[in-house]
């Protein structure tokens, strides 16, 4: 008895596949898979992390900070620090994000990011009464803090979405972020004409929490997909996100040096805004472009489909050859042998039944490259190493940007120059960022190039700027500005790459922020209680008055002399690293992605994953796919 399967759905037909692109495009039907596909995750993350560093431009509002509180140098410092120790200390949102959707970390921080700052705005504003130290460091630590939230709500799932390309996603999400504070100065100017610094702090309050807001419901785990033969994700999208943001950055760089030589009316500023919003939307774009790839390789599949002889399906004797083949198979299930649970697989579980399991297995982790559990990791020598470089290496950076516009006061330079370094800064901490992102992973993809070796380089690279601050050199600050921008922006992706590549993605939105919370304990051993003091003695020295104004190269050449040292020792240290790692990274560190993608690294869907039936791969009849 023989049964007729049909011949295939009506879209496959050609005439499907001759439609006119535009016509595709504004259909609801394809609005629907741009809107839920994983790409238009990649644009919304974009924006995300376009809006989530302003943290980056303290030194724009620090003075506005120190005098309206009447802060010396030391208590502002040590409101950088908390502000800091926000940003990174994401471990909080790390653990939400192992247990509930991507959207609730998002929710989460929009709304202390607008709680935070509005308060930062209203006690510097003099809206109400003049807040304690204490409250103020509060204020800022919540603000700041929603960065670590929206990070862990877009940036993790995008590199869970895309493994086999995350030093790729790292580095241009990343680099969207050291873009943040100049888009941040050209809105400001755009909204507020840039009279006074409070409403720059007005406008960090609400902006970034209106856009987490708004695509919220956006960022989800997407399934990833399997490759047929082994293929992976094409990196061309990837390529053109580059390109386009390579292409804001030289807008934003042009637009500083103009101004900084004409004076601009509001309505100037705000026709100069006008296309910094077009390039900040054109990525969707891209995502038009490969999700209308994507619906033509779905039409394909269906003319394929409608195209194969019509598969048969034969019954002899139904019910006993049924029942037959039931007992049959229940036989081969009994009789097949059960495979035992690797090291990887009963750590993990015992961890996720007690924490007694996860004492006994912390000190006895997997391979590289296999998922550690959180414990494992906080024991490992691996982390141990790469946190102290970072220390080193970060605090220094982030020492020299917090302390920005001290620097440019205490050399000289007026009000005008100090916010162009502010800017070069987020411009080349955006180099940086995209730089160390795309350079590492093709080197290590083409030659096995580690990225920890990758690291040291940047540390020492970072010395020179320190060394330049140090010694006063006139007009040398410009070029300072730019060495330390590029090497603060290059260690972040090149870090977090590193933590995902060693000890695996199952617990990735906990390690991360936990890397990142070597950038507040750098930053308050050499800021608050090395560059703080020792600028606040000279200051004293110098009879600075009540505000502690200091003048001269000797205000912060002691303070960069000892960074300039621990950079060196932090370098010195990952070189450990190096050589612990160079076994691991001289194999092929995708190879688990290419041969297995699915569901995920653990056989299961994360919190808030979402099949989507674009990215399935067809079934087999009658040995064909389809």
């Amino acid at each position: 008895m023989v049964f007729d399967a049909g011949a295939g759905s009506a879209g496959g037909s050609p005439a499907a596949l001759n439609q006119n692109p535009l016509r595709v495009i504004l259909t609801r039907r394809f609005a629907r898979q741009v809107l839920l596909g994983r790409w238009f995750t990649v644009f919304a993350s974009l924006l995300i992390m376009a809006g989530s560093g302003a943290t980056y431009i303290f030194g724009s509002y620090s003075g506005a900070l120190k005098s309206s509180l009447g802060y010396d140098q030391h208590t502002l410092n040590t409101v950088s620090f908390f502000k800091d120790l926000g940003a990174n200390l994401g471990v909080f949102s790390g653990l939400i994000n192992e247990v509930t959707p991507p959207w609730v970390v998002l929710a989460m921080g929009a709304s202390m990011n607008l709680m935070g700052y509005l308060m930062v705005y209203l006690a510097v504003s003099g809206r109400t009464a003049r807040p304690p130290v204490w409250l103020v460091c509060l204020y800022i630590f919540v603000g700041a803090n929603s960065q670590s939230f929206a990070n862990t709500g877009a940036l993790v799932t995008c590199v869970k979405n895309f493994p086999e390309s995350r030093g790729v996603v790292l580095g241009i999400l990343k680099g969207f972020v050291g873009l943040s504070g100049a888009v941040y100065t050209q809105l400001y100017l755009a909204f507020y004409g840039g009279d006074d610094a409070e409403s720059l702090i007005l406008l960090i309050a609400w902006l970034p929490a209106a856009v987490s807001v708004l695509f919220v419901h956006t960022i989800r785990y997407m399934p990833y997909p399997r490759r047929r033969g082994g293929q992976e994700t094409s990196a061309d999208p990837f390529f053109c996100f580059l390109y386009l943001s390579i292409a804001l950055a030289c807008f934003l760089l042009v637009m500083i040096v103009v101004q900084k030589q004409v004076t601009f009316s509001r309505d100037a500023y705000r026709i100069a805004a006008t296309p910094l919003l077009i390039l900040l939307f054109l990525p969707i774009g891209v995502v038009i472009k490969q999700e209308y790839k994507i619906h033509r390789e779905r039409e394909l599949d269906a003319a394929l489909r409608a195209s194969d002889p019509p598969p048969t399906v034969t019954v002899v004797d139904g019910a006993a050859h049924v029942e037959m083949s039931t007992n049959t198979k229940k036989t081969e299930q009994q009789q097949q042998p059960v495979a035992p649970p690797t090291a990887n697989s009963s750590s993990s579980s015992s961890c996720m039944g007690s924490f007694g399991g996860c004492v006994k297995t912390m000190f006895r982790p997997p391979a590289r490259g296999e998922d550690y559990t959180i414990l494992q990791t906080l024991v490992s020598v691996d982390m141990l190493v790469l946190f102290v470089a970072t220390i080193c290496g970060v605090g220094g950076t982030l020492t020299a940007i917090d302390n920005m516009g001290q620097i440019g006061q205490s050399l000289g330079y007026p009000s005008k120059s100090i916010n162009t370094f502010v800017s070069l800064i987020s411009i080349w901490n955006y180099a940086g960022r995209v730089t160390a992102g795309y350079a590492s992973e093709a080197i290590l993809v083409r030659y096995r190039f580690p990225r920890p070796l990758l690291l040291t380089g940047v540390l020492f690279l970072a010395c020179a700027g320190h060394v330049l601050i140090a010694l006063g050199v006139p007009q040398s600050l410009y070029a300072a500005s730019i060495v330390i921008g590029f090497c603060f922006g290059a260690q972040w992706p090149l870090v977090f790459a590193i933590i995902s590549e060693v000890f695996g993605l199952k617990y990735y939105s906990t390690l991360y922020n936990f890397g990142g919370m070597a950038s507040p304990i750098g930053s308050y051993i050499l800021n608050v209680r090395v560059a703080g003091r020792l600028y606040d003695a000279e200051a004293v020295q110098q009879g600075g008055g009540r505000d502690r104004v200091c003048l001269g190269v000797d205000c912060f050449k002691r303070s960069f002399l000892i960074i300039t040292a621990a950079t060196v020792f932090g370098a010195l240290v990952s070189l450990v690293l190096v050589w612990r790692t160079w076994s691991f990274y001289k194999g092929d560190v995708y190879a688990r992605f290419r041969e297995g993608a699915g569901e995920g690294q653990d056989g299961r869907l994360p919190v808030g994953q979402q099949r989507m039936p674009e990215e399935e791969e067809p079934a087999t009849v009658n040995g064909r796919k389809g």
